[in-house]
């Protein structure tokens, strides 16, 4: 099920094609430059609320009843998790094994879903623009954030989405407990672009899976690129937000910008004209972009800094300057200037100065260059390619049966279970009464003390 159907029918593959859905994606695109770049505890409601009444629209999809309501049965069910708790239903409906995608890297929600041991101390949460090494304040705050999470998540989303699991997937049970079911989860991250974090078993690194080898560019656009002797800047906003949509304000910013460097930019643009477009700037509506930046000619990548983005551009040592919009995009290019492959600008605080300093430091600099070529071999450095890792993990689930092998017994334990509270109770209990006990021993035995002393001093007198 997918809002991007294949374009040449695969032999084995049934595409359940969801494009009605992306159209009232799209119809409200214009509305998330309002709410970027906001406070991370307004981003987390707003994410919460967001996707929750996204995954609301996907499931009243005729498409989707159709689907449904068909007798159909399936050995596997592969589902995407971020917020979207309600989709654990189809792994309920066609009572298979479960696997989930998370397309953001490694989370808490993640991780709680499989009992995997995270920690504020070290992980940033995904809204937050940090890396592993927080000073004391922003582990303090990470650490809030946590909490905020957590509370959200419980107090909010799982009970919205337990409605929507009763309403479409009838006699569902919690969705907590079906999180317990799940096989596997595939994560979309790699070393090369996030800091080391434990996994358990049933997590796999899977980031960079949709990288394919690089394929033949358009003609006009390869003599372009080939031709381009001061090399080429390419300014994508990916395929969730569209360069259309940016306020004139700071579409006017991007354009003197642009028209001041001396290499040429290639500029996704959705439509045909780009009004006051530079004489060094390029425009299409659509761009292959992992095979564009395989161009050694491309110099620098401008991009939001979604994670398919930013581990595209490691993938093929690219160095970046990055404008985050909300979401996980801070963090992403947080660990970019963590990594040193590139430095980020938050969407706000775009101005002409600050883009045009930014762009000549990571251009001139041959740090970033270096840098981004050394992540690029350590993502390129694997025994396997990770769509390869991705295929044996999941047929391994199939072979095994749903490999309950890989669960976690910590599954299987109440929170205060796990987080040993009622061993950490026990054992204070058992020092308090120690404690009072022996204080009421030696009370005794002092007073027992005195009164034999008393009782000898009056026997002397008399």
């Amino acid at each position: 099920m997918s809002s991007f159907p294949q374009k040449t029918p695969i032999k084995n593959y049934k595409d359940v094609d969801l494009s009605e859905f992306l159209k009232i994606y799209e119809e409200n695109a214009e509305d998330v430059f309002d709410i970027i770049d906001v406070h991370p505890v307004i981003s987390v409601v707003l994410l919460n609320t967001w996707i929750t009444h996204e995954t609301s629209l996907f499931l009243q999809l005729s498409t989707v009843q159709d689907f449904l309501k068909s007798d159909q049965n399936f050995d596997l069910v592969i589902v995407e998790e971020f917020v979207m708790h309600a989709f654990m239903g189809f792994c309920y409906k066609y009572n298979s094994p479960c696997i989930t995608f998370s397309a953001t890297g490694l989370s808490w929600l993640t991780s709680n879903q499989v009992a995997n041991p995270i920690s504020p101390a070290y992980i940033p949460n995904i809204v937050l623009p940090y890396f592993s090494n927080m000073n004391f304040f922003q582990r303090f705050f990470n650490s809030f954030m946590y909490v905020l999470c957590e509370l959200m998540t419980h107090l909010y989303t799982l009970p919205k989405h337990n409605q929507m699991l009763q309403e479409y997937f009838p006699g569902a049970p919690h969705i907590t407990e079906l999180y317990y079911n799940i096989s596997l989860t595939l994560i979309n991250s790699h070393v090369s672009t996030h800091p080391p974090a434990p996994l358990v078993p049933n997590m796999i690194d899977v980031g960079g899976l949709h990288i394919k080898p690089p394929k033949e560019l358009p003609k006009d656009l390869q003599e372009y690129l080939d031709s381009s002797e001061e090399g080429v800047v390419f300014f994508s906003m990916g395929s969730n937000f569209r360069s259309i949509d940016l306020p004139e304000e700071k579409r006017e910013i991007l354009l003197k910008t642009f028209g001041k460097l001396k290499q040429n930019i290639l500029w996704k643009w959705e439509e045909e004209n780009l009004p006051g477009k530079p004489s060094n700037v390029k425009i299409s509506k659509w761009l292959p972009q992992t095979d564009v930046l395989a161009h050694p000619n491309i110099k620098l990548f401008i991009t939001h800094g979604g994670l398919l983005s930013t581990t595209e551009a490691v993938y093929h040592g690219v160095p970046i300057v990055g404008i985050p919009l909300y979401g996980d995009q801070m963090m992403n290019l947080a660990n970019a200037e963590s990594n040193g492959i590139g430095r980020g600008l938050p969407y706000r605080e775009l101005t002409e100065d600050k883009l045009t300093d930014l762009i000549q430091e990571v251009l001139t600099n041959p740090i970033y260059a270096y840098n981004a070529k050394r992540r690029s071999n350590i993502m390129r450095d694997q025994p396997m390619t990770p769509l390869e890792r991705g295929v044996f993990w999941v047929e391994y689930v199939l072979r095994h049966k749903g490999a309950k092998h890989l669960r976690l017994a910590a599954l299987n334990l109440a929170w205060y279970q796990y987080l040993l509270l009622d061993v950490i109770i026990f054992v204070i209990a058992v020092l308090l009464i120690t404690f009072v006990t022996l204080r009421f021993v030696v009370r005794k035995c002092v007073s027992s003390k005195k009164k034999t002393r008393q009782v000898s001093k009056n026997k002397k007198r008399n």
